[in-house]
């Protein structure tokens, strides 16, 4: 079985999208370096590209949108090796039929897919809880990963930056697809947040 661990960057670009649009739903896609493991190694996702906020389920725009990253992910050496969702609803935290059907998308490209969920009701400036649940395809069917496997590379730094980077408001820099498309000059690499995470670790 494949574990998934996040990178600091990865899970902090994550929850600064959900908190950049606490009204709405976002997603977005979790993207790995493109190599062989061995058995047992877990996939580390190093980097997310946030998509959309509001309206998710838009086919047409999911496809250019798969299409520029799987490009991009080709260009750098990754590969888009899962997908993340926080619901609108605070307590809703289970994968909808729109986040399985992407994920299963993925999973046919990559085996060790996974679908996170963000705990919107975690994200705060203490961020002392893990706000995601991770879920991985097993018998055909998303299940929720046990809790106590840890989801990020280094915990404790993931836990202090994230903390920082919401006090600091670093959510209002962040560049998600939706923006992109409203206008192209917006560059959903995020190259300004991946240097603060990077001058913070």
């Amino acid at each position: 079985m494949t574990v998934i661990k996040l990178t600091t960057q990865a899970y902090c670009k994550m929850l600064l999208h959900a908190a950049k649009y606490p009204h709405c739903a976002v997603n977005g896609l979790l993207v790995a370096e493109n190599q062989k493991r061995k058995d047992g190694q877990p996939v580390v996702c190093v980097d997310c590209v946030p998509l959309f906020h509001g309206t998710l389920a838009l086919a047409p725009m999911m496809e250019i949108a798969l299409t520029l990253i799987d490009t991009w992910c080709k260009e750098n050496k990754y590969v888009i090796a899962g997908y993340y969702q926080a619901n609108e609803r605070i307590k809703e935290i289970r994968p909808n039929q729109f986040a399985e059907k992407v994920a299963a998308r993925i999973a046919e490209n990559f085996s060790g897919a996974a679908l996170i969920m963000v705990d919107n009701s975690n994200i705060s400036m203490s961020c002392y809880d893990p706000a995601i649940s991770v879920f991985e395809h097993h018998d055909n069917k998303w299940k929720c990963r046990d809790t106590s496997i840890d989801c990020c590379e280094d915990w404790s730094e993931a836990q202090k930056i994230v903390s920082a980077l919401l006090e600091g408001r670093s959510y209002d820099s962040l560049i998600d697809f939706d923006n992109h498309l409203d206008d192209l000059r917006n560059d959903w690499t995020n190259p300004e947040i991946n240097k603060s995470i990077l001058h913070l670790c």
